[in-house]
């Protein structure tokens, strides 16, 4: 019977495992605005791949926020801004399986001739369009998915290997306090610091490096919060910033604040990102599937955590969002009101 902490290998992750066995040249890239899970996992795979001998290059759309510096001064992260790739025999796609979140690398990506690999713990909508994959939606996060195909490789993680994954666990967990944190996930973590690394000068760089600026965009965002169907669900729309206001584009600790409310089981947190354009973050404390109701927007992401980028100006949006959103729970919706 498979261990919970070190889970046995599907016939698909053997085949992917033996692809990057097999392969020299890799082009490992993610998804606009990459976060932790995602620069975590390409920063780990990079360095499992470069210990077997291989070339690798990490490409991705947008640069790594600053509170991740301590991994970009252990791998060179480039941001795509044009021109051609080198030539390489694998794109690996992490922590996504859609081209088109690659943003303007989709083009490119999609015209090399490169066989595709998606490592990732996200659901897929629609058919397969990779050579190889591997896949586990069960799993915390994709830098844990590199961590058990670092293994099967038969490679020992060095220090800044383990950076990356750890930076994806405490990232994709929120720093183990989330319903995905399971046995792997605390084992994999108790491994890593073996390797020496510390966690609370890692928690301090992502987490408490904030502008001063923050605590202000927080209360404009809070000042626009409404409760609906007896305060099971929670929405915040957020206009675009005013001349000498302060934007709120990290919504992490506003959701968070909103899930603190015992009697909230939904958070939808409606940001204007330009005229016409709105960005969807929902999170759920329950069984409620938020990634069902991002899907209904063109989005996508887990049960309880997921978002979209739809189109509409900020009030039609939050009405066509809450109306779907409210389908979802069984008694009727209560009135909304300023909290």
């Amino acid at each position: 019977m498979p261990s919970p902490v070190r889970p046995e290998l599907d016939a698909s992750q053997r085949r992917a495992v033996e692809a990057l066995r097999a392969g020299q040249r890799f082009v490992l890239a993610g998804h606009v605005k990459p976060d932790g899970d995602c620069i975590g996992a390409q920063a780990a795979l990079a360095g499992t791949l470069a210990a077997l001998g291989k070339q690798v290059w990490i490409y991705n759309p947008d640069p790594p926020e600053p509170q991740f510096d301590y991994l970009t001064r252990e791998f060179r992260f480039r941001t795509f801004d044009g021109g051609a790739l080198p030539e390489h025999d694998w794109t690996v796609l992490l922590d996504i399986s859609e081209l088109s979140r690659c943003g303007p690398l989709e083009p490119v990506l999609r015209a090399a001739n490169s066989r595709k690999m998606v490592i990732d713990h996200h659901v897929h909508v629609g058919p397969p369009w990779w050579d190889e994959a591997f896949v586990d939606v069960d799993c915390a996060a994709s830098g844990l998915l590199v961590r058990r195909i670092a293994r099967a490789l038969g490679v020992e993680l060095d220090r800044a290997s383990a950076l990356g994954v750890f930076t994806s666990l405490v990232t994709d967990t929120g720093w183990f306090k989330y319903s995905n944190t399971d046995a792997e996930t605390l084992a994999t973590a108790a491994e890593l610091l073996e390797l020496g690394l510390e966690p609370a000068r890692i928690y301090g760089s992502i987490y408490q490096r904030q502008s001063a600026e923050l605590p202000l965009a927080l209360a404009r965002g809070l000042s626009r919060l409404r409760y609906h169907a007896e305060r099971r669900l929670a929405v915040i729309d957020l206009p675009r910033a005013a001349p000498g206001e302060s934007e709120l584009v990290d919504s992490d600790l506003l959701l968070d604040i909103l899930r603190s409310v015992e009697a909230v089981e939904v958070v939808l947190f409606l940001r204007e990102a330009q005229a016409g354009t709105c960005k969807l973050s929902a999170r759920s404390k329950t069984d409620y599937d938020v990634q069902r109701l991002a899907g209904r927007f063109g989005g996508g992401g887990h049960r309880k955590a997921a978002g979209a980028t739809i189109q509409g100006s900020l009030s039609e949006v939050r009405e066509r969002v809450v109306a779907a959103a409210l389908e979802g729970f069984s008694t009727p919706a209560a009135s909304g009101g300023r909290a």
